[in-house]
């Protein structure tokens, strides 16, 4: 069995839920990994985050988040606002000292709000394609009325998945949690070291996007790539490649005197 699908660590969270993990033991800054929204811990950017930081010495962990992967639980009862308590909670209970959190899509709104609710801990924040406020912004905008009337009385609506795949659940309570979370309104109070990766080519998130959070941060070091041919998923040789570049760059700074 190939290590990306190898047995994993089980973390028992306060209300019986489990989380699937990998973590591999290494010095300050740990890096964390969060996958995107229908994703998990086994694609090629959390195993190339995961090799660097083998290579580099540095702690890390990968997992599913609830609903996802080999976590518990299911897919259409999870909530922006769960899934970040859930990430707070891996942090406190896998690793120590400063981290460095690397979020992929909903990973990377998922890491902005593990940041505010412990900004003590972050040494850096490397966001991929990251997708701040998609629920509102990039699913509920989009609905027309019918949508919206069948989605409040039925409480989910069936939206089109990839290709060859299921429809995705939208749920009532994924928007409606999203919008008790949403940060690209007003400042983000997050003063840590940013590196925004983005695509031009992405038809999931829109590059703008990028630019937006830079807006909202508050902190002076903020800084966004955009790759002129890249698409939403960043991870052709060359994308990987360069966040693994980003990886060390953030974590250099943090070990250079």
């Amino acid at each position: 069995m190939d290590e990306a699908h190898s047995a994993p660590s089980i973390l028992t969270l306060a209300d019986g839920a489990t989380i699937a993990y990998h973590r591999t033991p290494g010095k300050a800054p740990g890096v964390v990994f969060l996958h995107g929204f229908r994703s998990d811990m086994t694609g090629d950017k959390a195993l190339t985050v995961e090799n660097w930081c083998k290579t580099k010495g540095h702690a890390c962990v990968r997992f599913d988040q609830r609903g996802h992967g080999r976590s518990s639980g299911r897919f259409e009862e999870g909530t922006i606002g769960q899934w970040a308590a859930d990430t707070v909670a891996v942090l406190a209970a896998l690793t120590e000292g400063p981290q460095i959190l690397v979020g992929s899509s909903m990973g990377g709104w998922l890491m902005l709000l593990a940041a505010l609710a412990g900004p003590a801990r972050i040494a850096g924040l490397l966001g991929i394609a990251a997708a701040p406020d998609f629920t509102e912004d990039l699913i509920a905008a989009q609905l027309g009325e019918t949508e919206r009337a069948r989605l409040e009385a039925e409480g989910v609506l069936p939206m089109p998945g990839p290709v060859g795949e299921p429809p995705i659940p939208l749920t009532r309570a994924l928007i409606a949690d999203g919008r008790r979370h949403l940060l690209l309104r007003g400042p983000i109070a997050l003063s840590c070291p940013v590196r925004l990766l983005h695509g031009r080519e992405d038809d999931s998130v829109p590059w703008e996007t990028a630019l937006r959070l830079q807006e909202r941060l508050s902190g002076p070091d903020v800084r966004v790539t955009l790759i002129k041919d890249g698409g939403h998923r960043l991870s052709r040789p060359e994308d990987l490649a360069l966040i693994a570049r980003e990886l060390e760059a953030l974590a250099q700074d943090q070990t250079t005197p």
